[in-house]
């Protein structure tokens, strides 16, 4: 009985999640009550707490399993994008672009709700976060060995910047073709690697640079 109900179940939490995304990102997470969440995935508010404990619930799950996915993802491509560096960055850079693309809501959220999140569920999101920028900067450094760490670390999160702001670009329609955006943003972030790059090798960033919290990737 497991192997029947267990997938169907699980469908129905994404399902949820999906629109409660959805709905926070239009309406903030004070505007959404638990019924609309209900009428949007056709069930009744109530029945809602047979797979969340609350709103609460919902919104540490987004925000925590993005994190989540985000680092698993870009630990998987970093081990299995190419053979050369350049073809690394490539893959984390494709994969981050698919997210950026994909889950718009979820940008939404994460800027807007993230403090809403218990101590614990921060904290954990913000360390996530912090393995999946180093990972990057170690691959931007291999592509670009005149770029110091501190240089490197901050084209990273300016980079996510660049990728994150898809919310803010219009409304879709308005926009290229996802394969055309997609190429389009791909070569923006190669760009603003290779500038960082060879600014490193002219003499560095002006100003220092510490390690931070990236904006909306979820951060």
């Amino acid at each position: 009985m497991s192997s029947t109900h267990a997938p169907a179940a699980t469908g129905r939490r994404e399902q949820i999640l999906k629109e409660a995304a959805r709905l926070f990102a239009e309406r903030g997470f004070h505007g959404v009550g638990v019924d609309e969440i209900g009428a949007a995935v056709g069930i009744s508010g109530p029945g809602l707490y047979r797979h969340f404990a609350g709103k609460d619930a919902m919104l540490a799950e987004l925000l925590v399993g993005i994190s989540e996915r985000l680092l698993e993802g870009g630990r998987i491509r970093a081990a299995s994008g190419g053979d050369t560096p350049g073809a690394v960055l490539d893959a984390l850079i494709d994969g981050h672009i698919d997210f950026a693309l994909d889950d718009r809501p979820l940008i939404t959220v994460h800027d807007r709700e993230l403090d809403r999140l218990r101590e614990a569920d921060r904290k954990r999101v913000r360390r996530l976060q912090r393995e999946y920028v180093e990972l990057w900067v170690q691959v931007v450094r291999e592509v670009y060995p005149a770029c110091a760490e501190a240089d490197a670390r901050a084209s990273v999160h300016a980079v996510f910047g660049l990728l994150n702001s898809t919310p803010h670009l219009s409304r879709p329609g308005a926009l290229p073709g996802r394969t055309e955006m997609s190429r389009l943003l791909h070569r923006l972030a190669r760009g603003a690697f290779a500038a960082a790059g060879a600014d490193g090798a002219a003499g560095g960033i002006t100003g220092p640079s510490t390690p931070s919290d990236t904006s909306g990737q979820p951060d």
